[in-house]
């Protein structure tokens, strides 16, 4: 493999000319258009158009632009190759994806992981420009096959946060309007076993934006929550806590009537002077920076280095915290998380079941 390579590296300066570039190719390249034989009118194009709109929907942002960062990167390494993106090559993608995990120059390998993600966004991308990646085709497969068989390693899961963890991490907040806002977050993504982009894209009501994820009802028992999740639309229940003080649908009404929240985006921005909120959404990234702060706060595991733990914790330890918490029934832990299958909850159950079936005994040993 070509030692110069050339993956793209932050100190590549054409970076940012070419991903835009190949951004730009592929909103141009959606797939979606006229046939060749139908002449073209306003109310034919209105359509092309809402066609588009509706395609780019069938997957969510972060989806959308990890699938742009596949092109650009790819269609970069081919480039510097002297070959062609296009039409698609079973064996330049097969020698793109040795080198991935073969790592050259700067670029370190990439895990298995990253790998079938990027050739999955590669597929996708050739999809939308009306082409097929095939990869049963033996100069993908193969390759692929002998990564895996090398270098695949047992999945890296994030740190649960706990019950006692989450109280400790609310307990470091203030109550001032930011600290109330930062509470609810923690206590509605534990209690509602949330991913963080859930968390921040919920509204108050149904219709209020349009890149609303979901809207909130608060009854008496609790906080009904419709959700668009990656499985499609599900409620989820929150019921209310044995104390105000760790109840996450008072800590959602406080926020609310604190922060003057009765439209639009729940989880917004506050004034620098933390006296009042903002119009603006809080970006999902917010929420793993809070989740990592708080833990090092709240001096959880720290028999580890603040490093270690930065990289334990992330939005999905309190998806994890809750399935591994909640002693209840499988199958209401699957619901609430909103997973299709139970043995996609088990993974998130961390230690919780660990040794309670004792199979050596049972076996008369």
């Amino acid at each position: 493999m070509d030692s110069g390579d050339d993956r793209l590296t932050s100190s590549d300066p054409n970076r940012i000319n070419d991903a835009q570039v190949d951004e730009r190719d592929q909103e141009k390249s959606d797939g979606i258009a006229l046939p060749s034989h139908v002449a073209g009118s306003s109310a034919l194009d209105r359509l092309v158009d809402t066609a588009r709109d509706y395609a780019r929907a069938a997957a969510s942002d972060n989806t959308l632009k990890a699938y742009a960062k596949d092109w650009a990167h790819f269609a970069r390494w081919c480039r510097t190759k002297g070959a062609e993106a296009m039409p698609p090559s079973s064996e330049m993608i097969g020698l793109y994806l040795a080198d991935l995990a073969s790592g050259s120059g700067l670029s370190p390998a990439l895990s298995v992981s990253t790998i079938d993600r990027r050739l999955s966004g590669l597929a996708w991308n050739y999809a939308q420009r009306g082409f097929t990646l095939d990869r049963k085709n033996r100069h993908i497969a193969t390759v692929l096959a002998g990564i895996k068989r090398k270098h695949a390693r047992p999945p890296v899961q994030k740190e649960a946060i706990l019950a006692e963890d989450i109280l400790a991490m609310v307990a470091t907040l203030p109550f001032d309007l930011r600290g109330l806002r930062d509470r609810a977050i923690l206590l509605i993504g534990f209690a509602g076993g949330m991913r963080r982009s859930e968390i921040v894209s919920l509204d108050v009501h149904k219709d209020d934006t349009l890149d609303s994820g979901g809207w909130i009802n608060v009854l008496d028992d609790g906080l009904l929550i419709t959700l668009r999740g990656k499985t499609g639309w599900r409620e989820v229940e929150i019921g209310r806590g044995s104390s105000d003080h760790t109840c996450p649908v008072h800590a959602l009404e406080q926020w609310l009537h604190f922060g003057r929240i009765d439209f639009g985006p729940i989880f917004v921005g506050t004034a620098r002077d933390g006296k009042k909120s903002l119009d603006s959404r809080l970006n999902d990234k917010h929420v793993a920076r809070l989740i990592k702060r708080c833990v090092i706060n709240a001096g959880i595991r720290s028999e580890l280095s603040e490093k270690e733990r930065l990289t334990l914790f992330s939005g999905h330890s309190l998806r994890a915290g809750l399935a591994s918490s909640a002693e209840v029934d499988e199958r209401y832990v699957q619901k609430q998380l909103g997973h299709a299958s139970a043995e996609m909850t088990r993974r998130y159950q961390r230690r919780r079941d660990r040794f309670r079936v004792n199979l050596t005994k049972a076996a008369g040993l």
